[in-house]
């Protein structure tokens, strides 16, 4: 009987163990797979690039550098009618020293280094063929010039300088240009992507769209002479092409315009004169004063022309823009 209850004592002892040795196994096997698990969403992680909680990101090992001749910002000033030529030189313009952009692109060379601040002032013909006047290009050759040279400029600068940032200025059919390409590229079919623009300013521009940017200085309740006769084929040579589709787009939040007061190139009177309008578009051109006077135009209580205030917005710019390495 001893002999008995010993056996079956050892047997119940033999199963107990065999029961924590399951349970340990058990155990273990259940700790092995949560690991598997973990490591294996972690390398789902990293191969996902997902942002893992706990864990600080790595610091970039690489640093986004630009060939040493780059600037860290092209200033690209747009003249007016009569303002420039092809031949003229970007960087010392000589062919019209009364030019309007120069009272802002002279302060910003001699305040900047090149290196800092590139300032090129776009060589085109600006020219506008009026009946009976000497032979010159129409207004829309004169246009499609200018824009293309401004397209080839800004494009040859980003395909070797892709972290060079922009400003993009100009007057009158300067500014029909500036803002024609600055539409391009804030709907994303530009020469430069939208990230790399500062911002632009358009001076007179006749296709000015007050809901399509702020105006700088005393509100004027026209538009812009192109969007007043749009379509309307009135001189030979010259297409009015009426608002920017789309607008400024992803720049229209970095865009000013400046139109003073009574000038018919930017505060044209919606169509309801034709007759009138022509008449003023001629008047404008040749002899509007206000036109010619954007150099003294004031834009606020201080008395800060508009030349002064383009200078100070465009210092503010170049100040704060981002400054790309260099190898």
């Amino acid at each position: 009987m001893a002999w008995a209850q010993q056996s079956t004592t050892r047997r119940r002892g033999k199963k107990q163990k065999r029961r924590v040795l399951r349970r340990v196994l058990f155990l273990l096997a259940l700790l092995a797979l949560i690991v598997a698990l973990v490591v294996l969403a972690l390398r789902l992680a990293e191969r996902a690039d997902i942002p893992i909680p706990g864990i600080p990101e790595p610091e970039p090992t690489e640093e986004l550098t630009q060939p040493a001749h780059c600037p860290d910002v092209q200033v690209l000033s747009i003249p007016g009618t009569w303002e420039s030529s092809p031949d003229d030189d970007p960087y010392n313009p000589w062919f019209n020293p009364n030019a309007l952009l120069l009272n802002v692109t002279n302060p910003l060379s001699q305040q900047f280094s090149g290196d800092r601040a590139e300032v090129y002032t776009l060589p085109y013909p600006a020219q506008f063929q009026r009946p009976g006047g000497p032979p010159e290009l129409t207004y829309d050759d004169s246009r499609s010039a200018g824009a293309v040279k401004a397209r080839e400029v800004l494009s040859a600068m980003h395909s070797e300088c892709w972290l060079t940032s922009y400003v993009l200025m100009g007057f009158s059919q300067g500014a029909v240009i500036a803002g024609d390409i600055a539409s391009e590229i804030g709907n994303g079919n530009g020469p430069v992507p939208s990230d790399n623009v500062l911002g632009v300013a358009l001076i007179a521009d006749g296709r000015r769209d007050p809901d399509a940017a702020p105006t700088v200085g005393p509100q004027v309740q026209g538009v812009g002479l192109e969007v007043s006769l749009a379509g309307f084929p009135f001189i030979p040579g010259a297409t009015l092409t009426g608002k920017r589709n789309g607008g400024f787009g992803d720049l229209a939040d970095r865009t000013v315009q400046f139109c003073a007061p009574n000038d018919g190139i930017c505060d044209a009177p919606l169509l309801t004169d034709i007759l009138g309008a022509i008449h003023r578009l001629f008047h404008d051109y040749i002899q509007n004063p206000v036109h010619a006077m954007y150099h003294t135009y004031t834009v606020d209580e201080n008395g800060t022309t508009t030349t002064q205030w383009l200078t100070g917005w465009a210092s503010d710019l170049i100040n704060e823009a981002p400054e790309p390495a260099h190898p």
